[in-house]
């Protein structure tokens, strides 16, 4: 007979290999690293005077400058999974502030890009700059085949999490 308590409970399963175990140490890791990174958000949201919304657009700017790439309002809202109109607010908000700049389009003149102020972007490493070093040697302590490894893991767990 089926004991119907136990079936209907959540399966807890118990690691039965080194490898097993070696999954859920990983696991607990990235929440660590969540959390880790949840408090360093949180205590730039305070540090800049912003909310997370304008922090995460922030972040997403310097990303994508990085990479060269230009940022459209609708780049933005997509990232962000937010409205045309709480777009325009939070570009309303970021640009009174003096944190971005609404420009042409360099290809397009009828559209428009987000980019950085040269004030927004030195605030920005100012209170994050300390820290991206600290990463940065961090993974320095890697060798180029372990980053790769370790790249390839997260970009395929941040796919799991937030299929786009």
């Amino acid at each position: 007979m089926v004991d119907l308590a136990r079936a209907a409970a959540p399966a807890r399963r118990t690691p039965r290999s080194s490898h097993d175990h070696a999954v859920i140490e990983v696991l607990q890791s990235i929440r660590a690293l969540s959390d880790a990174m949840e408090r360093m958000h949180s205590g730039m949201k305070g540090d800049m005077d912003m909310n997370a919304t304008d922090v995460a657009a922030l972040r997403m700017l310097i990303v994508r400058e990085q990479r060269g790439v230009s940022v459209s309002p609708h780049d933005l809202a997509r990232h962000l999974r937010i409205s045309s109109a709480s777009t325009t607010k939070l570009l309303d908000r970021l640009t009174e502030s003096g944190h971005v700049e609404r420009r042409p389009h360099p290809k397009d003149r009828r559209a428009r890009v987000v980019a950085l102020t040269d004030a927004s972007r030195a605030l920005f490493f100012q209170h994050f700059g300390e820290r991206l070093r600290t990463m940065r040697e961090v993974a320095s302590g890697y060798q180029e085949d372990e980053l790769r490894v370790i790249a390839r893991f997260l970009d395929e767990l941040s796919g799991a999490v937030d299929p786009e």
